[in-house]
């Protein structure tokens, strides 16, 4: 490819309040350009890499049995509603109706189709086990994008999934796939870990996520240094500071416009530690009350699995005062009777603690769990804090924020007896096949990958994915100089992009780092007669001449090293 026909350019400048680093290199350098808030396109160097990354990791899911397929990024409506995940999807699905009246919905996922498609193409219990996989674009009507392809409304994902007989089965195929993902990623030379995740509304009863740390990261891991144990904060598990004493008489206070636990904190001089957080949520069968400690959070995650049943969202100001209760002002006291309380652990076991009113400009201290009200469910529902310690070892917790690169759930038989899918084995017993899912976002992978691999002067890809495997330049007007050079280019063919434009040796320097690609080329009439031509690593900055008449012996062995 000849530079001065490469449709995108570098740019010198990129707007602002582009924070993501990757980002801002992807957009300097010519891969992508955005079209608007949390839609991104891709130039053609962007898509040259979208389709090394693609072509990688297809090779994996063959080597696994897997087979592609290609199911509609638009789906039917009613598919979603008998899974009964239509309903745990908020604004986040687009739904809509054709020109018949039909119920469409533009699938941010497709364990329903896919347990469709399988219905179609399986007519014994011996053709189990199966694994499909596709590349297909998604729409999400995210709420907060962020660094451009690390969370965007329309992205490409990989996704996968597998059929089994028995649970078994399944259990035995998920570290297959968690060896491929591992040599997927480190092909890209990532620094991946695993840690446990919540399964949301995908479901199932287990899940990890592949990260990479980085400032950017829309995720937030707590490891333990000491022992290793690694999960996603929604999940990780804690030991919390309980602030225990006497019980002392629950007294009213006037706290007028304290309808923050900041707000709360001022007015009373209190410890957040001392002060009770009530939040409302919706789910699928009506609302719930959950009660943290004012120095934590809820971890929707933990109160979905408490409650067995999924937390949709926040609950609105209308609904919360069709009941009688006031925001900012929430409280479980006389509320036992009237919808469901879930009370985490340190509530339970902490003293003294400060709780609204339920009327405004009111909240009541020396509130005490099992005294002043009380629930039939006391669990664990809350993020692990700052201060909490290992309960595996006792050392110290940390939060790391990192990038999910990629998933595996074990999904179990809950879509497949959801939507009635089975087969009979010989015996004549009904057979709810176990599924398994796994997902790759190829667009935060490759974002993931500038976030981490670039320098000062540009973008540094990894040799597997990078859109070219040489930069070509020549420096001087000599003839002889621009027919060696024409040569090395029709040599290499499409693992060169040939810069050969009409600008300033140094613009090319400073394009083909910014750039990123492995290796460049300089042919110069400085050069060539006395050291012969330049050959530069980008990543360790290694630079060697090599004699005219051995460099395309030079090229090969690059070449075999590079593949």
């Amino acid at each position: 490819m000849r530079y001065s026909r490469l449709f995108g350019k570098t740019l010198r400048e990129v707007p602002k309040e582009i924070r993501s680093e990757g980002h801002r290199l992807l957009l300097r350098a010519g891969y992508v350009r955005s079209l608007g808030q949390g839609l991104n396109s891709l130039l053609p160097l962007g898509k040259q890499v979208f389709s090394r990354i693609i072509d990688l990791i297809k090779e994996e899911m063959d080597q696994l049995g897997g087979q592609e397929v290609e199911v509609p990024l638009v789906n039917p409506r009613d598919i979603w509603i008998k899974s009964g995940r239509e309903a745990l999807v908020d604004q986040e699905m687009i739904r809509f109706e054709d020109r018949t009246g039909r119920e469409l919905v533009l699938s941010p996922t497709h364990e329903e189709a896919m347990v469709e498609l399988v219905r179609l193409g399986m007519n014994s219990y011996r053709d189990l086990p199966v694994m499909i996989y596709e590349f297909q674009t998604r729409f999400r009507d995210e709420e907060r994008t962020r660094c451009g392809l690390i969370r965007a409304k329309e992205f490409m994902m990989k996704d996968a999934y597998s059929f089994h007989r028995s649970y078994s089965d399944l259990n035995n195929f998920f570290p297959r796939v968690h060896a491929a993902y591992k040599r997927i990623f480190k092909a890209l030379e990532l620094d991946v870990f695993t840690a446990e995740a919540g399964v949301g509304y995908i479901g199932g009863s287990r899940a990890y996520e592949f990260l990479v740390p980085a400032g950017c990261g829309d995720d937030v891991v707590i490891t333990c240094e000491s022992c290793g144990y690694t999960a996603n904060r929604e999940v990780a598990v804690g030991g919390k500071q309980e602030t225990s004493e006497n019980p002392l008489p629950m007294e009213p206070r006037e706290t007028p416009d304290c309808n923050t636990m900041d707000s709360l904190a001022g007015c009373l001089d209190l410890p957040k530690s001392r002060l009770a957080k009530c939040m409302v949520y919706r789910t699928v069968e009506g609302m719930v009350m959950a009660v943290v400690r004012g120095d934590y959070e809820v971890s929707v995650e933990k109160l979905t699995q408490v409650l067995h049943i999924p937390v949709i969202g926040f609950a609105e100001a209308d609904e919360l005062k069709e009941i009688g209760l006031i925001p900012g002002y929430l409280s479980p006291l006389g509320m036992e009777d009237l919808l469901p309380i879930v009370v985490d652990e340190t509530v339970a076991s902490s003293s003294n603690l400060v709780y609204g009113g339920n009327k405004w400009g009111v909240h009541y201290i020396n509130v005490n769990f099992g005294r002043d009200y009380e629930s039939r469910i006391v669990a664990d529902i809350s993020l692990v804090g700052e201060n909490d310690t290992c309960l595996h070892c006792g050392g110290p917790l940390k939060g790391v924020r990192a990038v999910e690169l990629g998933n595996i759930f074990k999904l179990d038989d809950v879509y497949s007896r959801a939507l009635e899918l089975s087969v009979q084995d010989d015996d004549g017993k009904q057979i709810y096949p176990h599924m398994g899912a796994y997902g790759i976002g190829i667009g935060r992978l490759m974002a993931a990958i500038a976030e981490v691999n670039h320098d000062e002067r540009g973008l540094l890809w990894p040799r597997k994915i990078s859109p070219y495997v040489f930069y070509l330049m020549s420096i001087g007007k000599s003839l002889t100089i621009k027919r060696l050079t024409a040569k090395i280019a029709d040599y290499l063919g499409d693992d060169c992009l040939f810069d050969d434009r009409e600008e300033s040796p140094g613009v090319k320097f400073k394009d083909a780092d910014l750039i990123g690609i492995p290796y460049r080329i300089v042919v110069s009439s400085r050069h060539v007669n006395e050291q012969g031509v330049e050959f530069r690593e980008r990543r360790s900055g290694e630079q060697w001449y090599v004699d005219v008449d051995d460099v395309f012996d030079e090229l090969d062995r690059i070449r075999k090293d590079h593949t």
